[in-house]
């Protein structure tokens, strides 16, 4: 038997802040950028009840964890669930489990802000938001770490939303924070963009984005959502979390390759190699970047095992116990 620790919802809630998701997420994909290994996501769609089972993982050796996401979303209660465990990159023995939700707009958002440090300009000053849900908040509070804003202005769909964004935000983030009455009004100009939606349909037009811009969209999870149009995907020195993932699932790419605006050879590195040196990012001040964010098991085992690390410093969760399949499988 071997001692694990379950971290719960109340046990996850202020562990950590955004920078110290930003850091462990950075670390994790330089080991990427080293070779760590790591694949796309895999999902199992069902019918009926309708719903999505989803799945991926990594390892990091030097952080000495591996692990992922397992998460169902939709089904019967119409809802998500997101369970991560978390494993010793050395023993194999299982490590934690953590009850993953609370941590996702976190390290999603710390994924998009070591895009941002990666490849948008050093003296960005103005970002741009895109969607207001708990996903735009969460790259807001990433990417506020690593660039210092003097402006920030949010556009979603409802008027109600955006405004409920900016008031709460503004007092999050260093920087006021603006709703805006159009996705022009906040794209023009900007040195940021982030998208953080789910659209089917690209949420801003390629013609209002500046040169010497950076995007970050992390909704580009499925090859029928593209926040993206083909122009801006073609303008970009383009960067994925995987580059195995942007024929798979990465909606603004795989639109573009249908539309002829690009072929698999427009892709720039993967964020891990930039991170690690392997690549450069930007290499003039009028390059567009992006980087395309869809969710990897990189930043999720990291965020685990940071959290995981905390959560002993602190003496929370609970021990349960697992069995090793020698003792199981041979035990009567």
């Amino acid at each position: 038997m071997t001692e694990t620790l379950f971290l719960s919802d109340g046990d996850v809630a202020g562990l950590a802040d955004p920078a110290d998701y930003v850091d462990a997420v950075r670390d994790a994909y330089r080991q990427r950028g080293e070779g760590a290994p790591a694949e796309p996501r895999t999902k199992l769609l069902n019918e009926s009840p309708p719903g999505m089972f989803t799945a991926y993982a990594a390892v990091l050796p030097e952080t000495g964890a591996m692990g992922g996401y397992m998460y169902s979303a939709g089904f019967a209660d119409a809802d998500a669930w997101f369970v991560t465990p978390l494993f010793d990159a050395e023993t194999g023995e299982p490590l934690a489990i953590v009850d993953g939700a609370r941590m996702n707009p976190f390290k999603t958002g710390a994924a998009g802000a070591v895009g941002v440090d990666a490849l948008a300009p050093e003296d960005a000053s103005t970002l741009a938001i895109i969607g207001s849900g708990a996903q735009a908040r969460g790259q807001l509070r990433a990417t506020a770490t690593v660039r210092d804003f003097d402006a920030v202005r949010v556009y979603s769909r409802t008027e109600a939303n955006r405004e409920a964004f900016a008031d709460e935000m503004g007092d999050v983030v260093d920087a006021p924070v603006e709703a805006v009455p159009s996705n022009t009004a906040a794209v023009e100009g900007a040195d940021v963009v982030v998208t953080a939606t789910n659209a089917s349909e690209p949420v801003f037009d390629s013609e209002d984005l500046a040169d010497g811009a950076h995007v970050t969209a992390m909704g580009q999870y499925h090859p029928e959502k593209h926040e993206l149009d083909a122009e801006t995907v073609e303008r970009a020195v383009y960067v994925p979390d995987l580059r195995d993932r942007v024929t798979q699932d990465a909606g603004s790419f795989v639109h573009a390759l249908d539309e002829g605006a690009v072929t698999e050879d427009h892709v720039h590195a993967e964020l891990g190699d930039v991170v690690a040196g392997n690549a450069p990012g930007r290499q003039s001040p009028d390059d567009v970047t992006v980087f395309d964010s869809g969710g990897t098991g990189i930043e999720t085992a990291a965020a685990a095992h940071m959290l995981y690390e905390r959560a002993r410093e602190r003496d929370l969760g609970t021990e349960i116990e697992f069995a090793a399949a020698s003792d199981a499988l041979t035990g009567e």
